[in-house]
């Protein structure tokens, strides 16, 4: 009763913050999660200090999750109930493969959300689980990047997840989408990991330099049909 509590405490809050907010928000055609009549399922790659920004810029349709089973998975958790997202309990060590198979169940009907470089950490570097799912399921991986011109961090102990201060302008942007071929070798895991983590990075770059006024607005520089992976 506790957790639920605090979870509709905590919403609340992040609902009427974000309401104050300016959005800027540029979704690769057709990957937009916000949008309920696109086709076609994804998975979104987005790091887990960022993750506050796809929940509360808007209500994401058709939405399932993977959340630690750790205590703050369970405040999430529940607060993903609240903002039309099913979540889905586990990580690499703890229940990791039960909520996979749940997920796999899923793929065709819903979206995922996977935070690729938690539960534990380091920061910012990815995980080989969002590429052996896209694999499992053949939903594209979508990489996200978020951020705010003003904002404060709640320090944790091996990420800062940040928090937009009230009337800043909040950013969100989505890459083209990444095919992951079915039964890859150790090998090929790795080097598709290595691109996903490319990918990531380079778009949390561009939307950096989109923050800072280094450039007008956020461009897609690629094709509008999702790249097959070599």
């Amino acid at each position: 009763m506790l957790t639920k509590l605090a979870a509709r405490l905590v919403v609340g809050v992040l609902r009427l913050l974000f309401a104050t907010c300016r959005r800027k928000y540029a979704p690769f055609p057709g990957t937009d999660a916000y949008d309920a009549t696109i086709p076609g399922r994804f998975l979104y790659s987005v790091w887990h200090d960022l993750l506050l920004f796809p929940l509360f810029v808007d209500k994401p349709h058709h939405m399932s999750a993977l959340v630690s089973k750790h205590q703050d998975g369970s405040y999430l958790s529940e607060s993903m109930h609240l903002l039309n997202v099913e979540p889905y309990r586990g990580s690499t060590n703890r229940g990791g493969a039960q909520a996979v198979r749940q997920l796999l169940d899923v793929a065709e009907r819903n979206h995922i959300t996977i935070t690729p470089d938690g539960p534990r950490g380091p920061r910012h570097v990815l995980k080989e689980g969002i590429v052996f799912l896209a694999s499992r399921t053949g939903l594209p991986i979508v990489p996200m990047a978020c951020g705010c011109r003003r904002g404060f961090r709640i320090k944790g102990s091996w990420t800062d997840m940040l928090i937009p201060f009230p009337f800043t302008t909040v950013y969100g942007v989505l890459d083209q989408p990444i095919l992951v071929p079915p039964d890859l070798s150790r090998q090929q895991m790795a080097e598709y990991t290595a691109r996903v983590q490319l990918a990531m990075d380079q778009l949390q770059q561009r939307l950096d330099d989109w923050i800072a006024g280094r450039v007008e607005r956020f461009e897609f520089n690629h094709t509008e049909q999702p790249r097959a992976a070599a």
